[in-house]
């Protein structure tokens, strides 16, 4: 039997069921849960039974993994799980992961290890439906400009913050990493285009540092409208995986000092191809020990 999707928004997300992610990798159950993700962008698994093993065993249905980040230790006991946890760090801001890399990885999957009583959700953006929303001279305007993303950014921490969040702030920055990728990606399966900003984007080559903020607080606020927006609470045994070559995402802050824990494993990407079929380009860094560059993602 194949999936069933169920869709969650009109623009983004949808919950599967029928695939048993404890067996083993079924090419036309592969194949429609890459369909789905390339409809839905970002799809839902509830009530699954999952380790840090089984987590990458499934990730790697879509590709090869990642090491679990370019600078941040994995998880313990493992090479490719990146815990996403509030001891350590809270992603309490628009992004796409990674991007300050030349290949981004194409596939994020985060599972619910500790959840919260209440708060903690994890919001996922449409970055194609952005596009698609920009006026017709803004669009115009955005396929012809490359943005330079970074890991070396301030992230003013309040003076409270503890030992652990900060180890993981100067781990995150301990190497740095520049990269120039299009502001308009054109993703390689689907050829739909999506804005490719996010939290890593510095700034817009060639303009002064004011413009550039300017014009990238207005395309990012395209892709934050609540129309593009899956909101998704967790709860105990669910897997979320979202295509991370045309969504953003954001950790909600709003759970007090509950503990809450996501493990993250991600998959590798292709390098970045703008509308004038020009490729992203590596500044500063080298990242082949976090991610072998795949031509053509699959």
């Amino acid at each position: 039997m194949p999936p069933t999707i169920r869709k969650l928004t009109g623009r983004i997300g949808a919950v599967v069921d029928g695939v048993d992610l404890a067996g083993p990798a079924d090419p036309s159950t592969v194949a429609a849960l890459r369909h789905a993700l390339d409809e839905h962008k970002a799809i839902v698994f509830t009530d699954v039974t999952l380790d840090n093993a089984g987590q990458e065993r499934v990730a790697a249905w879509f590709g090869d993994l990642t090491t679990a980040h370019p600078n941040v230790p994995a998880a313990d006991g493992t090479t490719n799980v990146l815990a996403v946890d509030s001891e350590t760090s809270k992603a309490n801001e628009w992004h796409t992961d990674v991007t300050f890399v030349l290949n981004p990885p194409q596939l994020t999957t985060l599972r619910s290890v500790v959840t919260t009583p209440y708060g903690g959700e994890t919001l996922v953006a449409n970055a194609a439906a952005a596009y698609r929303d920009l006026p017709e001279p803004l669009r115009a305007l955005a396929d012809t400009l490359r943005v330079v993303h970074t890991n070396q950014y301030d992230y003013a921490r309040p003076a409270a913050a503890t030992p652990e969040r900060r180890e993981y702030d100067r781990a995150f920055v301990s190497t740095p990493h520049e990269t120039e990728h299009p502001l308009v990606r054109v993703h390689p399966l689907t050829g739909e285009r999506g804005l490719f900003i996010g939290g890593f984007a510095k700034r817009i080559v060639g303009l002064p540092n004011g413009d550039s903020a300017d014009l990238l607080r207005v395309f990012q606020s395209y892709v934050t409208r609540p129309e593009n927006i899956l909101r998704w609470s967790w709860a105990p045994r669910q897997l979320l995986i979202f295509d991370n070559r045309i969504t953003q995402h954001y950790g909600v802050d709003n759970y007090d000092d509950h503990p809450r824990r996501l493990n993250r494993v991600t998959v590798a990407g292709d390098v970045p191809v703008g509308v004038d079929g020009r490729r992203s380009e590596q500044l500063v860094g080298d990242a082949s020990h976090y991610s072998r560059v795949l031509e053509v993602a699959a």
